[in-house]
Order: C-alpha cells, then sequence, then structure tokens
C-alpha cells in the first residue's frame, strides 16, 4: 500500500508541476525515480518532523501540493501542533501518507503504534481523515488528492495487505462505498478491516445471519447520508477498527446516529483496541489476536451481540 501511495506521487508529479515530496528520515532508495526525474520536487530531511510540516506549509502558501510521508505517530504526535496550526488553520493542501495505522510497527512497541492518529485527526477542523482497504484501492484515491481543498491524513497499512475492493464500485473521497446490501446486521469498517468484515460476514451468512457491509474510507467527512441509509434495516451496527474503540470511526458512527431524531438507534458494538497503551511486542497478527481483531475473533462477537438483540 506504501509502495502504490509514492508511486503515486510520482505519477501526479509529472501530471501536475505543483507537487512536490517531502520524506523524514526514510530508507534510502525510497522514489529514486521522482528524485532522478524532478530533484527540485523531492525533499528527504532527517528525523525533524514538526519542522518538514512547516516546511510543506510554506509550499503550500506558494501555491505548491506538498505530500510528506514518515510513520503515523511521528506525525500526529511528534508533529500535532504544526499539523493543527500550520496545516489546519490555513486549510492548506498538505497530504500526509501515513506509514504504519494501527499496530503494524507491533515489534517497536507502543511509541510507534498508531492506536489513536484517527481521533487525534479527526478532531481538527479542516482536516479530511482516510484509510483505505488495500493498495488497488489506494491508486483509487491518490489522483483525487490533488485538488481536495484543505490537509489530507491518508492512513498506511502494513503493505501486502490482500486486495478486497471492488474496481467497479465507484471511489470518491467521503462516500462510502456499500460493499454488501444493508440487513439486519450492518458491519462498518475503515482500512483493512474491511477485508476481516467480508471474511466474517461470509462465516456469518453461512448461519443464515446476513450482514450488510458499508466500507467507510473516509472517516472524516463522513457519509453521514450512507450511513443511515443502511442503518434504517438495522438491529445490530457493528464497527470494526484497528483504533482505540475511543474517538474513531465507532465514535463517528455512534455520533452520528444519535444525532438523528428519526431514527430508532439500533444496538451498536464497537470492535477494536482497547484504551491502553499495548504492552506486548510481536507481529501486527499477534497483537490483532490479544485483542480479538481477528476474523473468527470478529464473528464470535457479532454473534453473540446478535443473540442478544434477538432475545
Amino acid at each position: 500500500m506504501r509502495k502504490a501511495a509514492l508511486d503515486m506521487v510520482h505519477e501526479l508529479a509529472k501530471r501536475d508541476p505543483r507537487v512536490l515530496f517531502l520524506g523524514s528520515d526514510l530508507g534510502a532508495g525510497t522514489l529514486d525515480k521522482m528524485r532522478r526525474q524532478f530533484p527540485e520536487r523531492f525533499f528527504m530531511e532527517g528525523i525533524s518532523e514538526a519542522n518538514f510540516v512547516g516546511m510543506a506549509a510554506g509550499m503550500a502558501m506558494e501555491g505548491f501540493i506538498p505530500y510528506l510521508n514518515t510513520i503515523a505517530p511521528f506525525f500526529t504526535r511528534r508533529a500535532f501542533e504544526q499539523i493543527a496550526v500550520d496545516l489546519c488553520l490555513h486549510k492548506l493542501p498538505v497530504r500526509l501518507i501515513s506509514s504504519g495505522g494501527g499496530v503494524v510497527y507491533a515489534p517497536l512497541g507502543p511509541t510507534h503504534l498508531a492506536i489513536e492518529d484517527i481521533a487525534a485527526m479527526r478532531a481538527l477542523p479542516n482536516m479530511t481523515v482516510v484509510a483505505v482497504s488495500d493498495a488497488e484501492e489506494m491508486r483509487r484515491l491518490m489522483p483525487q488528492t490533488l485538488d481536495w481543498p484543505g490537509p489530507i491524513y491518508i492512513r498506511l497499512a502494513k503493505g501486502g495487505d490482500p486486495i478486497v475492493s471492488d474496481p467497479g464500485k465507484d471511489f470518491g473521497i467521503g462516500k462510502a462505498i456499500v460493499v454488501r446490501n444493508p440487513a439486519e446486521v450492518l458491519l462498518v469498517t475503515t482500512g483493512v478491516m474491511l477485508g476481516t468484515a467480508i471474511q466474517a460476514a461470509d462465516i456469518l451468512a453461512a448461519e443464515e445471519i446476513a450482514c450488510g457491509i458499508l466500507h467507510m474510507h473516509t472517516v472524516k467527512p463522513l457519509d453521514e447520508a450512507a450511513l443511515l441509509a443502511a442503518a434504517v434495516p438495522a438491529r445490530l451496527v457493528v464497527t470494526i477498527e484497528e483504533h482505540i474503540r475511543s474517538g474513531g470511526l465507532g465514535s463517528a458512527v455512534l455520533e452520528s446516529l444519535s444525532e438523528q431524531p428519526d431514527l430508532p438507534l439500533p444496538r451498536v458494538l464497537r470492535l477494536g483496541l482497547p484504551d491502553a497503551f499495548p504492552k506486548e511486542y510481536g507481529s501486527q497478527d499477534s497483537m490483532l489476536e490479544n485483542f480479538g481483531l481477528k476474523p473468527d475473533q470478529v464473528t464470535e462477537a457479532i454473534r453473540r451481540a446478535w443473540r442478544g438483540v434477538r432475545a
């Protein structure tokens, strides 16, 4: 997914002279082709995240569209003030390509785990927050970022993730995708958890539990119209995210549903990470298993909640 995003930055640079790339202490060889073709639009900074966000703000004020890349917690923790004051306050078109959303960097421990990044970015006025499901969906996203107003936080997974998105579905920033038609159980996902939702829905379909799936690749602005349309027939809404349950997709869905006076509020189950810094070290898969986010665990959680709704 990261390679797809960065390759698309190079492609966008070929189309539009406003496109710049800024990296923060990235590995040797990152975007070498763009560096050779457009050396005046390629900047590799050291470990100075606050500085390179400030640099990007100045460049955007001069009419450029900077695309930045570093790992997620280095954006959302180290450079939060600069993102808020330099980018969001001025609604500048800077794109933050944020590697390792969720528990991708599990071997490196809590300092490198982006468990609260969506909540932090979602709280900022003028910020758009996107988490696509796979590399192919990333390729559909990136051209739309060129002329999108204001900053965008683009959350990346680990790379090599299975392709689960459907190229036949229209993709638009701020527009949710109906993956499975609405049913009494509605699964609402973002990022790579779409694959988990599809697997859970397939298992439950064999048990005659029909699940609709709504893929919220854009968490902010949330597509409230699509959410409400899918929630009308639902008795149970389940949000699934690789993020703490506070402030992320589940919170956004609850906020939206609770503010609709004409819609009876269905039961909402939020599946995500606990409100704690993980103490475990391991792999992304082992972390997801610890937190109950593997497909079989998600399926069992939905099954239990559905039994409670029907009781």
